[in-house]
């Protein structure tokens, strides 16, 4: 019987043995931080791109763990201009570093030295990382699969922004209040960046591009920070009208940290990963 990966250990006799390397990464200029989980076994591994959100509370450290313990490598990172990395924090700039961290995951030296599948490479992300690891789905044809939990929509959020200055206010205060980790940015820079960006950060106007790709979208039904319903409903009927997209939907009860659905979130990922990924070299 194999193992499960949410409650129990591999087999500790297994060469090479897991690793956690820390790696680094240049985006725009600057040297990015990450920690990739490397799983035991000579591989090739999977490898799992999990995009946290803004400004990283929370980390997903938890599904990073799990993951590995099923047979994924995945990498963990910091955006420019945040916990101690260098440069300013910019939604364009949490694109662009996650662009350059899905090149780095090919990199043939990474890939050797950590026994990586570079033809394997998934993004997948919490709150503005869920934007994130869709868009960059989205722009990337070779990523193989995407999941999102959470997922913020800026595209969405930009329009009730600029109808709305109750709406708007609201936004700059949120993002003000979340600014301790990061420098060079501002609530009013930040809502500015996606108004500007506006129906480009839309979410439900990536399904024909991610056409041909499974996609895994979780809703958080308790969620103020992205209601369901303006964040989650609409991209999911635009994911189902789509009829080469397989899309595998879910809303769980939760706040937007999925705080007591962690083990829910990972098994629900694990399950989708194994349909259309796998492990096996």
């Amino acid at each position: 019987m194999t193992a499960n990966p949410l409650v129990t250990d591999p087999p500790a006799d297994v060469a090479p043995p897991a690793t956690t390397p820390g790696v680094t990464f240049a985006s725009g200029g600057e040297t990015l931080l990450g920690v990739l989980h490397v799983p035991a076994g000579p591989g090739p591994h999977p490898v799992v791109l999990l995009l946290h959100g803004f400004p990283g509370m929370e980390r997903n450290f938890d599904v990073a763990q799990a993951l590995r313990r099923a047979g994924y490598a995945t990498l963990v990172f910091h955006y420019r201009g945040s916990w101690g990395m260098g440069g300013s924090w910019s939604w364009g700039h949490v694109l662009e570093d996650a662009s350059a961290a899905v090149a780095a995951l090919r990199d043939p030296g990474l890939v050797a030295a950590h026994r990586l599948d570079p033809s394997r490479v998934v993004v997948a992300g919490h709150s503005a990382g869920g934007f994130t690891a869709l868009m960059t789905a989205a722009a990337d044809p070779s990523v193989l699969a995407v999941a999102s939990w959470a997922a913020f929509d800026f595209g969405a959020a930009a329009a009730l922004s600029r109808q709305d200055p109750g709406a708007r206010a609201g936004y700059v205060e949120m993002f003000d209040g979340e600014l301790l980790p990061l420098r060079g940015t501002s609530g009013e820079a930040l809502v500015a960046e996606m108004e500007e960006a506006g129906e480009e950060w839309r979410l439900a106007g990536l399904a024909p591009r991610l056409a041909g790709r499974p996609v895994l979208l979780i809703g958080t039904g308790r969620d103020p920070v992205s209601p369901h319903p303006v964040h989650h409903d609409p991209v999911a009927a635009a994911y189902r009208a789509e009829p080469a997209l397989a899309l595998e939907e879910h809303v769980f009860p939760t706040d937007h940290a999925l705080s007591d659905h962690r083990v829910a979130l990972t098994r629900t990922l694990l399950t989708f990963l194994d349909q259309h990924v796998g492990t096996a070299g």
